[in-house]
């Protein structure tokens, strides 16, 4: 490998939404920096399983749901 190009690799915290610290390694910031999150896991919905909404900008989703509505069961 070449020396030099590499970012530097160091410890930092991370902050969950619910207020848990970690310590982990990362390029982010300088050794001994914070990251807060504002979305992780315990929270999204993607990995809760909550429900996403639709929004609806320009009638776009009750036009599909006007043509293909019949594929509904």
């Amino acid at each position: 490998m070449k020396s030099g190009i590499h970012p530097d690799y160091h410890p930092i915290t991370v902050v969950m939404t619910d207020g848990t610290k970690f310590v982990t390694r990362s390029t982010y910031g300088k050794s001994g920096d914070t990251l807060n999150l504002d979305i992780d896991p315990k929270s999204h919905p993607a990995w809760t399983g909550g429900q996403q909404g639709l929004v609806d900008r320009g009638g776009r989703v009750s036009r599909f749901n006007q043509k293909f509505g019949f594929l509904k069961k």
